[in-house]
């Protein structure tokens, strides 16, 4: 799901049968970012930056044990989650009907329908 930063709409949705890593369906998705849109990613999203240029993604510490973050890169990673926030908020608005949630019961051919219509219903309610 990709979201607006500035009026908090959903402006693209892909999805896929089963569990699927967030940069698999990334993948699968073939959405393309015009050169002066930024986006802002979390962890999921390791290799994207092989993708696309124009990402922004926390840094992760080393498995070692001796290494840790510096002050700098815990202030990088506190930006991105602070410009993130938004982006969280309006996919915890979309759990709350549990399509996304829970076990989804019905037909999966209309998986798509509802879920967009759901974020309908986000883009209507953020105006």
């Amino acid at each position: 799901m990709i979201v607006n930063k500035n009026d908090k709409q959903v402006i693209c949705t892909h999805i896929t049968n089963g569990k699927t890593h967030d940069l698999k369906l990334f993948r699968y998705s073939k959405i393309h970012l015009h050169e002066r849109m930024q986006g802002i990613t979390d962890t999921g999203y390791i290799g994207i930056t092989k993708l696309l240029k124009n990402i922004r993604l926390p840094i992760r510490r080393k498995n070692k044990k001796d290494h840790r973050l510096t002050r700098e890169e815990k202030a990088y990673n506190r930006n991105i989650s602070r410009i993130r926030v938004p982006n969280e908020h309006v996919i915890g608005f979309i759990k709350r009907f549990k399509i996304v949630s829970d076990r989804y019961r019905n037909r999966r051919k209309r998986f798509g329908l509802r879920f967009n219509l759901i974020c309908g219903i986000c883009n209507f309610d953020r105006r």
